[in-house]
């Protein structure tokens, strides 16, 4: 039906070349590419032994547009999913602007000097966008990504008026490592160090990190220690569904992980300014991420659950109601198909799924929207087809 450009091959991108080889009627020609081609050949060598499908491969730096328009013009890919890093989210956008291509991602931008991220950046982007026929998808992956669609669905089918979110991320997993990352650890580390935020009764109110906790309870987990901190898909739903009084992010952390982050921090280790070592010009948060355990390598032993979800009080027929909508997905089943952990799965399965709706028409129109601005039923009913089920509790007794 059409071609696509992967680009990034850390564990999303695994886990999306996986799934788009899976659904070859959808995705006919399939490119994967990133600054270190001998991953790529890897993974298309795993899929082609896996399911016969051909992927190419090529070299690429995310981080200039010339080479990129070069790599765009070759291929000439109708979609580029972006799983590369978030710094280089605009580079890509721009590219896509220059030969004509449509644009994917899971994570909005955030500048390489700066621990900061929200839309406005790309946002930006959507005149351009417009004017050129073009389609971007931002934050299609778990989170952001389903909880805006979960958000989506139970404001078109459960609520006439939403009035508060708390979206509830839990890692209930064990990956055997005395601390590690689940994804890119400069990344990772940067979100959760930072301030939290959330929005009430109109305007941010700021927290310092993990000062407002409580215990959770999870289907199928148990009671978790949960953490508010700030996350990027909450600056769209507040936007896009502006009846919600008031909207959190929930995150848990185990003590082990937040001793090991606190020391980390206090080293001087989780700096992403330049040091001078030896004569040599490093950022210490990117030699941490070089001796830290690959989050790609975590799958194999990773044993447990993840579990994410949306839960949210509102009125329909003007009674007040509660609604979580959840899913739970086993490390070792998404390591079982993709060779990936189930914070890999759960991010690269709904890029996949997202890439669908759009090569199937479902969600495509000029700009840049982010994913909640979709129709969310076609999305989520794929979403269980390709390895992630959602579960619905109506009206039960939910926390927080």
């Amino acid at each position: 039906m059409g071609k696509v450009l992967i680009i990034g091959a850390g564990g999303v991108g695994t886990v999306v070349a996986h799934k788009v080889a899976q659904n070859s009627g959808i995705f006919t020609d399939i490119m994967l590419a990133s600054r270190t081609k001998s991953k790529c050949d890897a993974i298309a060598a795993e899929v082609k032994k896996r399911y016969g499908v051909d992927m190419q491969t090529a070299l690429v730096d995310a981080d200039s547009v010339p080479a990129l328009v070069e790599l765009f013009r070759s291929f000439r890919p109708e979609l580029v999913i972006n799983v590369a890093l978030p710094y280089q989210d605009l580079t890509i956008m721009d590219a896509c602007l220059e030969c004509g291509v449509n644009y994917l991602d899971t994570a909005n931008y955030e500048p390489r000097d700066e621990a900061h991220f929200e839309y406005s950046w790309q946002w930006a982007y959507q005149d351009r966008f417009k004017q050129a026929g073009l389609t971007a998808i931002l934050g299609c992956g778990f989170d952001p990504g389903v909880t805006s669609v979960f958000t989506a669905y139970a404001a078109k089918h459960r609520f006439d008026e939403m009035q508060y979110l708390d979206i509830v991320d839990c890692n209930a997993g064990d990956h055997g490592k005395a601390f590690a990352t689940n994804f890119n650890p400069e990344i990772n580390i940067r979100e959760v160090t930072q301030k939290g935020k959330y929005w009430e009764n109109g305007q941010w109110i700021w927290t310092e990190p993990h000062e407002i906790h409580q215990p959770l309870t999870y289907p199928g987990i148990g009671p978790k220690e949960s953490y508010v901190i700030y996350h990027e898909e909450l600056e769209s739903l507040v936007k896009n569904f502006p009846t919600l009084r008031r909207a959190r992010f929930w995150m848990t952390f185990g003590q082990e992980y937040l001793t090991h982050l606190r020391v980390i921090q206090n080293i001087g280790m989780a700096r992403i300014d330049e040091v001078d070592y030896n004569g040599v010009k490093i950022v210490p948060i990117q030699f941490l991420k070089a001796v830290l355990p690959n989050p790609g390598d975590l799958g194999e032993h990773y044993t447990g659950w993840t579990s994410i979800g949306c839960r949210i009080r509102g009125l329909k027929d003007g009674k007040e109601h509660t609604y979580y909508i959840y899913n739970n997905c086993s490390h070792e089943a998404a390591y079982k198909e993709t060779g990936m952990q189930g914070v890999s799965y759960t991010t690269g399965v709904p890029a996949t799924v997202g890439a669908m709706m759009f090569m199937t028409g479902q969600w495509r129109k000029p700009g840049v929207f982010n994913v909640e601005q979709f129709d969310p039923d076609p999305f989520l009913a794929e979403l269980a087809k390709q390895g992630l089920p959602w579960h619905e509790i109506l009206d039960g007794d939910i926390e927080v």
